[in-house]
């Protein structure tokens, strides 16, 4: 630790395995955050207009706040159970600029192995990590770098699910691979560890909806006909939290009493939050949640 990898669609770190993680315990708090983005902010300028276009680029902003990102994480007491980021971990895309990304992947894996060795940090892909339209390549290098691109986990009772989103925005080079993970998914959902857990609790980059479940289909939400479709399954799963980023802004709302919770970017910011990280207290009955700015991040929680 910090930086884990999923294979065989689990993570096999003890601490993590499901058959060690039956029974509820007690009370602990996880950091959400989404959009680390090495390289996006100075593509995307004040705007998205006036930035500096690929193949320029720089990353050294986003290196500055993953560093306060990871010094206020390790200024916490308890510590986390674990740091989550969901998705699009850097910004050059797989199959324009390979050699750019590399970089950018090397300075994000090198930030963030400062976080405290108490503090694992488990990563899933976003659009910028397989493409917009992924394909076996840049899905196989996804995996080469960062672990498996979709898997469970456990903790204290707590079970855990992170999903590759892009399968639901764009699967047409990839039906094979996304008919996979949706038997996996189907399969893990039937589990009888998952469902004896005191909650499931998904992760994915693309939120489902960013306000109202019936809302238009745009850029930063999944088009209805699959949205649906996917909300229920999840909702008839028991399934009432769904944390994701993307959207660079925090939103969210309510299917029923199932909701989708999105997450600002510790990166490049497009609306008018700050820069932060999401904190996740999990207690017996319920999930709470508060998005932090880095500047007033907490050091101190209570459970």
């Amino acid at each position: 630790m910090p930086f884990l990898r999923a294979s065989d669609r689990i993570l096999k770190e003890e601490k993590f395995r499901v058959e060690n993680n039956k029974e509820w315990e007690e009370p602990f708090f996880f950091i959400q955050g989404a959009d680390t983005q090495y390289g996006l902010m100075y593509n995307w300028g004040t705007n998205g207009e006036d930035g500096i276009k690929y193949p320029a680029s720089n990353w050294d902003q986003e290196i500055e706040l993953s560093r306060l990102a990871v010094k206020k994480m390790n200024e916490m007491r308890p510590r986390p159970a674990f740091f989550i980021v969901c998705g699009d971990l850097v910004d050059a895309f797989p199959d324009k600029y390979p050699d750019i990304r590399a970089s950018q992947v090397r300075d994000l894996k090198a930030e963030f192995a400062n976080l405290d060795p108490e503090i694992p940090m488990i990563c899933l892909c976003g659009n910028h990590d397989v493409g917009n339209s992924p394909t076996h390549q840049t899905i196989a290098e996804y995996r080469s770098n960062f672990g498996d691109d979709y898997f469970y986990f456990s903790f204290k009772g707590v079970f855990f699910i992170v999903l590759n989103s892009q399968f639901y925005e764009d699967s047409s080079n990839v039906q094979d691979l996304f008919q996979e993970h949706e038997a996996w998914l189907a399969k893990v959902l039937e589990m009888e560890e998952r469902k004896q857990a005191k909650h499931t609790i998904l992760f994915h980059h693309i939120p489902w909806f960013l306000e109202e479940p019936d809302e238009a289909n745009q850029y930063f939400n999944i088009e209805p006909e699959m949205r649906m479709k996917k909300l229920n399954q999840f909702y008839d799963a028991g399934i009432r939290k769904i944390f994701c980023g993307h959207y660079h802004r925090n939103a969210g709302g309510f299917y029923k009493d199932l909701e989708v919770i999105v997450t600002s970017a510790i990166g490049c910011q497009i609306g008018p939050d700050d820069h932060g990280m999401r904190v996740v207290k999990v207690t017996e009955d319920k999930i709470e949640h508060k998005y932090h700015p880095l500047s007033d991040f907490p050091k101190q929680i209570e459970l």
